[in-house]
């Protein structure tokens, strides 16, 4: 059972954007322009011409897409499936970027009155001081957290509400844990169908000077993460990513480069996988 198998993680990371909306620039371009309604907002960017935020926004865009890539997704409330397979590598690597978030905050923090000095310069008459918040305020802006909850099951209801209704949740909830099981594992077969297209798309291909490092070594780190990620223990996705991993055993980018042999090989063992789906 995936209760016992793998829990939830809600992640959330919020971070100042560092954008205004200017009403009175918005109306001058209207003007300019000759529109008869606002057809438009002029959204200035606050620390214009310094690069600070933009990489601590870089910083999480990151973390958020390292999350998605370790779990499988689970509700529209943004919990995702975490496979207790994976919990510790998934932890370890949190903790550590966690504290890679805060530390760069404070950086950005102690920085942040001379990136309004600097700002006030690039921006010119678009500068208003009453659009920055004191630095207390902004601290408040950055949040890192994180939850892991356990994945319920369908007869954990225990509100009074009667029999009927009783049986009506619980078959919601059946029908809700079903589909989020196979959109979970559907979006694990996913990653592998892209994976596999792109390597047969590339080795396929007249231009040998594609063959990344990448293209393999993405291959490779799936095939390893697949073996957490299958958390109803698949056979047929199991026996995909093990095809897979024989396919690429001492196989790089530079051999498939050199090589038509070894490419064509490969390429031919890649679109056997294919034809799985």
């Amino acid at each position: 059972m995936i209760q016992n198998s793998s829990m939830l993680v809600d992640l959330n990371i919020s971070v100042w954007t560092g954008r205004k909306m200017d009403k009175k620039v918005s109306e001058e371009i209207d003007a300019s322009k000759g529109t008869h309604a606002r057809a438009g907002n002029y959204h200035k960017k606050l620390l214009a011409g310094t690069q600070k935020l933009d990489e601590l926004q870089k910083l999480v865009s990151g973390i958020r897409i390292w999350h998605y890539q370790q779990t499988l997704p689970w509700s529209d409330g943004g919990s995702r499936l975490l496979p207790m397979a994976n919990f510790f590598d998934y932890k370890a690597t949190l903790n550590a970027r966690e504290t890679q978030f805060n530390e760069c905050v404070n950086e950005f923090l102690v920085e942040y009155p001379t990136l309004v000095s600097a700002a006030a310069f690039q921006l010119g008459d678009l500068f208003s001081s009453d659009e920055y918040p004191d630095v207390h305020k902004l601290a408040d802006k950055f949040k890192f957290r994180s939850v892991f909850l356990p994945v319920p099951s369908a007869g954990d209801f225990r509100i009074e509400v009667g029999e009927a209704h009783q049986a009506e949740l619980k078959a919601q909830y059946e029908k809700f844990y079903e589909e989020r099981v196979n959109t979970a594992m559907g979006d694990a077969w996913d990653r592998l169908h892209d994976v596999l297209s792109k390597l047969s798309e590339k080795l396929g291909g007249e231009d040998k000077q594609i063959f990344r490092d990448s293209l393999v070594n993405n291959a490779v780190e799936l095939c390893d993460l697949l073996t957490k990620l299958n958390v109803t223990q698949d056979a047929k996705l199991e026996q995909a990513r093990k095809k897979l991993e024989s396919a690429l055993v001492g196989v790089d980018a530079k051999e498939l480069r050199n090589h038509d042999e070894v490419r064509l090989d490969v390429k031919s063992k890649v679109d056997d996988i294919l034809s799985m789906f």
